[in-house]
């Protein structure tokens, strides 16, 4: 099990924290997610390892940058 931490801007408010979860979440691999919107941090725990420019295409589809891991 991989636990990556990753900075994502673009998120204001408590609803991009719900969609940057739900987004995450749906992907095959993730088992877990937690958001700080105030570091801008995105938590994600993969029971296999889903690669970085999956996530990073499916959040730039709801207007979310994940910029890298941290």
């Amino acid at each position: 099990m991989a636990e990556k931490v990753f900075k994502v801007e673009g998120m204001t408010c408590k609803h991009c924290v719900n969609t940057v979860k739900r987004v995450l979440f749906a992907l095959e691999g993730v088992s877990h997610v937690e958001v700080s919107l105030e570091e801008g941090k995105v938590y994600v725990r993969m029971e296999r390892e889903v690669p970085f420019h999956i996530m990073k295409s499916a959040l730039e589809e709801w207007g979310y940058r994940m910029v890298g891991e941290v």
